[in-house]
């Protein structure tokens, strides 16, 4: 599966600086993915649920080239709406809003929402997640 966006290094990037990178397709959420989630963090009601499906959504929608290695950098602000239920369907939709110099490569903040179907606003998943991609200049020094 190829993503929606594909941006090719820093120029790239910097335009692309208030665009919406892409949404993906649905995805079915079932009992069965809610008691799995539930199971495998400890988080009892699932309230995390929505936050965690941006991993899987941000590949499917934007990817970037151009730098040695990309890394998951944190969030800023997360809003998670309402727990996801059994039935839902949802998507992931993802803007660039800013992006800043590092230390060798940029760093992107990326707003992903996690979209329910037929659900208001308030009840959706915000991230503010940030991003590094970055080209490192200095190697591994040898164990000897």
């Amino acid at each position: 599966m190829s993503a929606s966006t594909i941006l090719d290094g820093e120029e790239q990037i910097r335009a692309a600086v208030g665009s919406e990178l892409g949404t993906t397709g649905w995805y079915e959420i079932t009992a069965a993915k809610i008691e799995s989630f539930v199971a495998a963090t400890g988080d009892e009601d699932g309230a995390y649920f929505a936050l965690s499906l941006s991993n899987m959504f941000l590949p499917q929608i934007v990817e970037v080239r151009g730098f040695a290695l990309g890394v998951n950098y944190g969030t800023q602000a997360v809003t998670l709406g309402t727990p996801l239920s059994d039935g839902d369907r949802v998507r992931g939709r993802a803007t660039l809003l800013d992006v800043t110099e590092v230390k060798n490569g940029l760093q992107t903040l990326m707003v992903i929402t996690v979209e329910r179907h037929g659900a208001d606003v308030a009840d959706q998943c915000l991230i503010e997640s940030l991003s590094r991609w970055l080209n490192p200049t200095d190697s591994p020094k040898e164990d000897r």
